[in-house]
């Protein structure tokens, strides 16, 4: 199997800017291309208080950083563009963790984002997905509410496929995070809860030592199957856990194995966070230059 799909980061969370402008999305698009990418998932139009384009909905909620640029609409013509299938997704204010009134104006604020997204481009042909972009390692009353009455929404809006990318509390060497088998109830109970509503669920790998990946990824794959749900691998190409320095491009032989892990599970289709940063021949990294050379001359092997 190889990546066919990427997360598109536009707003500054976790990891720094590229600094793009448009001349350089369009290069990106153009490299994600020849390497058979053929979906990017927005995964948030904004995070605390910053956004991608200005969202008169959601600064009904929230103060925000007026953004200068909409990055929203260059991405949604790039996808087209280059024949890609565009999953958009929504807004992370970071403050959703807390009780259930913090978590139902969250799902406002999105509830408004979606019907704005929808009303200025549900017709464009690019867009042919949802992302629901809260992430949580295990159950959590809060984000199920909102995988469940947001994901409703979204599919009485225009019926596209509904994705979420998780991550999990794998055990470390150490002895913290969840065993495999703790790690299945806990993520039963999300399941039984949002089958039907959510179509697809794509496991961030980052977080799971290499050792204990595959059984759970087994586990997930698994759990998608008995609930209804797609399985996806979010293989993720930056090295984290276990290195001193986070979100660096991973090394090619880590991801090799991670591939293979999911393929060996059962995962229909890989996906990454995030080609750009990591996998990118335009990256700021130089690193990610070579993980991109690696990575074709598998591909041009493996054909």
């Amino acid at each position: 199997m190889r990546i066919t799909g990427t997360f598109l980061d536009a707003v500054v969370a976790d990891i720094p800017s590229n600094n793009w402008g448009p001349r350089q999305w369009a290069a990106d698009f153009d490299a994600m291309k020849a390497v058979g990418i053929d979906t990017v998932i927005l995964i948030r139009t904004g995070w605390r208080d910053r956004t991608c384009f200005d969202s008169p909905a959601l600064r009904r909620y929230y103060d925000l950083i007026a953004p200068r640029e909409d990055l929203l609409s260059l991405f949604l013509d790039q996808a087209q563009r280059c024949g890609m299938d565009f999953w958009f997704g929504g807004f992370d204010s970071q403050q959703w963790q807390g009780d259930l009134a913090a978590a139902q104006h969250e799902l406002d604020a999105n509830i408004a984002l979606a019907d704005e997204v929808m009303a200025r481009h549900g017709d464009h042909p690019a867009l042919k997905g949802w992302y629901i972009t809260h992430e949580i390692g295990s159950f959590h009353e809060g984000a199920v509410t909102i995988y469940e009455r947001l994901a409703r929404h979204l599919k009485s809006l225009k019926d596209m496929p509904t994705l979420i990318s998780p991550w999990f509390v794998a055990r470390r060497p150490d002895g913290k995070g969840m065993t495999p088998e703790e790690h299945e109830a806990s993520w039963r109970q999300v399941f039984q809860r949002v089958s039907g509503l959510v179509d697809i669920c794509a496991f961030q790998d980052g977080v799971c030592p290499f050792t204990g990946l595959s059984a759970y990824l087994e586990i997930n794959a698994r759990l998608c199957r008995e609930n209804g749900l797609r399985c996806w691998g979010n293989v993720e190409t930056f090295e984290r856990g276990d290195v001193h320095l986070k979100f660096m491009p991973i090394d090619w032989r880590h991801l090799l194995h991670k591939m293979e892990a999911s393929e060996a599970a059962g995962c229909e289709k890989l996906i990454t966070f995030e080609f750009s940063h990591f996998l990118s021949p335009n990256s700021m990294y130089p690193s990610a230059h070579t993980l991109y050379e690696r990575y074709r001359q598998w591909l041009e092997e493996a054909e």
